[in-house]
């Protein structure tokens, strides 16, 4: 019984060995140096298995006999048994093969015969056996621990060139070497991928907490000094904000009037009308602006009533619901910039005043968001005639201009997207109509883009009716003259009007003041090539309220704003130098240099004249595409389709003013793309 006990000690030993061995040859990674450590190894368990020897120390004495060993032969028996006399088993090498078992020759050998071992006497009793199991073990374990560390040493140690054992001179004991895997390729990508996506990512978003921070946070500003000028700023569109944004208030005591407290991002309000984007998204409040400027800005929310041009003085009143005991007041200014931009064109056509929609402010676009809405329930109403339906579905755009024509593609999208899935009865009865009285639509682009604008309004079923002008505006229907000199009614259930621009009354208050002989042109201001206007003293205009050859676009007044703040940076440094060239004179110092003073003075004399940089036209058409015009040498690139419409985005992205406000779009697109549009009505 004792001995069955035994060998299956021994038998579990030899298994543990055995999975030992396999996970040092996987790790040795078919070495030939570990392959004959194993087959040695093996060839010594079948012997040490044959007959129950007594195990051996690394040393080659018998573990019995060694009082430094801490593993022992223990007693189970008679002490008889234990106390026989025991002769250490010595191994038998063979001369020509002796670097297979690790010895040094300093020659490397592929031999693979296994070693034999002799023995004078074999003990006997069951202690004998376990001693013989558990040392068996624990020497065959520390054998192969050797053969490892010795292949390892052989194939990258030096003064080894053979497999096996290390001759170790210092005799120290073996180490295992730890065998390190080589990445793949692809693995060594996707880590290096990881981190720079990582990184990236940890950069952006520091970058997004501080530059947050630095924005609700502004600094101590300077306060008015008497003696520097007032710069007085009327509106806050393009042009001013650009404005704003570059010049240098160090110099002037700024003053902005506007009748709004924000600035909006025109180019994106279509994508209000509908949901896409919320109207808080593309508004930058002004004093968010304001506030981060060297020298304190002062902000009016009004409206400029009159201009004295000749006593430099402007009359302001306030607009709001809200009143207060002064409703009126007087400003007083050395240098005017006018930018109030323009009101909408109606060309004097009857009805269109009250029964359409503009789209210019952000009240516009939540105006047309809640009509249409309105046309939408309205038709879903109990008992509706199909004819009523048909007329309160159908949405008319007049005007082909870029903003008409976003207009409709927002409108196809919020129809494909949203309304199919949330009125199924009813969606397939709305109808977008686009007219237009020129021969064609989005006359800036080139003709290959305003064909394809035209096939893809095709291909959404969106009608586009051509060389059709307006006569009168109806409640319900629009009396229109088509190609052919005939008047059709058109019935309507929502009326967006997007067809130009006009002189706002405080404009052509001004023309008149000035008179017919600088002022020629009835649609806004002229002004000559350094934006000043003609035949007033210190007063500049940019924006959509100049009469310009250029296209009344965001581009050319945000360009015209940074050009007028080049001019009044530079004439504030021509102050501050005459200031300086007067002391010198008084003072004849010879430690001021008044050549110097006089180029200086020269430099900022010297003012260039306003030059327009086009970069190019864009345009969304729908089904997320897009066309971009983009000047590019001496010709144009005209690109549309989806990868244009990534470039409208990127475009209009960076073009934002803020931080905040690219975050806000961005969230809104996403947004939508996750959830859809609302269609709830405010």
């Amino acid at each position: 019984m004792v001995a069955r006990m035994a060998f299956n000690a021994s038998l579990r030993a030899q298994s543990r060995l055995l999975s030992s061995n396999s996970a040092v040859l996987r790790l040795s990674c078919g070495r030939p140096s570990t392959l004959q450590a194993l087959q040695h190894f093996q060839s010594r368990r079948n012997v040490i298995s044959s007959g129950p020897n007594e195990p051996l120390t690394s040393q080659g004495t018998a573990r019995s006999s060694n009082p430094a060993d801490p593993v022992r032969s223990t007693s189970i028996g008679s002490s008889s048994a234990s106390s026989a006399t025991q002769q250490p088993i010595k191994p038998v090498l063979p001369t020509s093969n002796a670097s297979a078992i690790g010895v040094n020759t300093g020659t490397a050998s592929p031999a693979t015969t296994s070693p034999t071992f002799t023995s004078t006497s074999a003990p006997t009793g069951p202690s004998s056996a376990v001693a013989s199991s558990s040392n068996a073990a624990s020497y065959a374990s520390s054998d192969a621990i050797q053969r490892v560390s010795g292949a390892g040493a052989g194939a990258g140690g030096s003064g080894s060139t053979g497999s096996g054992y290390s001759n170790g001179s210092n005799g120290d004991a073996q180490r295992p070497v730890i065998i390190k895997v080589k990445r793949g390729r692809f693995r060594t990508w996707v880590v290096r991928f990881a981190r720079t996506v990582l990184v990236t990512v940890l950069a952006g978003t520091g970058y997004i907490i501080y530059r947050s921070y630095i924005n609700r946070h502004p600094p101590i500003q300077l306060p008015h000094d008497p003696a520097k000028k007032n710069l007085v700023i009327l509106g806050n569109g393009w042009a001013s904000t650009s404005l704003l944004k570059n010049l240098d208030t160090e110099g002037y005591n700024v003053t902005v009037i506007s009748p709004r407290n924000y600035f909006l991002f025109t180019p994106l309000l279509p994508s209000v009308t509908v949901g896409t984007l919320e109207s808080r998204s593309i508004i930058e409040p002004t004093r968010f602006i304001t506030r981060h400027k060297t020298r304190a800005v002062e902000f009016y929310e009004g409206e400029a009533s009159s201009i004295d041009l000749s006593n430099k003085t402007i009359t302001i009143s306030d607009n709001s619901e809200i009143k207060g005991a002064i409703q009126e007041t007087t400003l007083p200014y050395d240098y005017l910039v006018v930018n109030i931009g323009a009101a909408n064109q109606t060309f004097g056509i009857k009805g269109v005043e009250e029964n359409a929609c503009f789209l210019k402010e952000a009240w516009d676009a939540e105006k047309i968001r809640t009509r249409l809405m309105d046309c939408i329930e309205t038709a879903t109403f109990k008992g509706q005639s199909q004819e009523e339906i048909n007329r309160l579905l159908h949405m008319v755009v007049v005007g082909g201009g870029p903003t008409g024509v976003e207009y409709a593609a927002e409108l196809h999208d919020f129809l494909t997207d949203d309304l199919a899935q949330w009125y199924p009865e009813i969606a397939p009865h709305v109808k977008i109509t686009l007219v237009e009285a020129l021969p064609n639509v989005l006359p800036m682009f080139s003709k290959q883009l305003i064909d394809y604008t035209s096939n893809l309004f095709k291909e959404n079923k969106i009608d586009v009716l051509t060389k059709t002008m307006v006569k009168e505006v109806k409640e319900k229907t629009i009396v229109a003259q088509d190609e052919h000199k005939n008047l059709i009614d058109i019935p309507y259930g929502l009326l967006v009007w997007a067809t130009g621009n006009t002189a706002r009354p405080l404009v052509k208050s001004m023309i008149q003041q000035i008179g017919d002989k600088y002022q020629t042109q009835r649609r806004g201001l002229v002004v000559d090539d350094s934006l000043k206007v003609a035949g007033a003293e210190d007063v500049w205009a940019c924006g959509d309220c100049t009469a310009t050859n250029y296209a009344p676009t965001a581009q050319v007044a945000s360009q015209q704003g940074k050009y007028l703040a080049r001019v009044f940076n530079q004439l504030a440094k021509k102050e501050e130098l005459e200031l300086a060239m007067e002391e010198a004179r008084h003072s004849q110092s010879q430690s001021i240099n008044m050549g110097d003073l006089i180029k200086q003075y020269n430099r900022a004399s010297s003012l260039r004249p306003f030059s327009y940089s086009h970069q190019g036209s864009l345009a969304y058409i729908g089904s997320d595409k897009a066309i971009a015009d983009v000047p590019f040498f001496n010709g144009n690139i005209a690109s549309g389709g989806a990868a244009t419409f990534l470039f409208w985005r990127s475009a209009y992205i960076s073009t934002l003013f803020s931080l905040r406000n690219r975050s806000l779009v961005v969230l809104d697109w996403l947004k939508v793309k996750i959830f859809g549009r609302d269609v709830s009505r405010e």
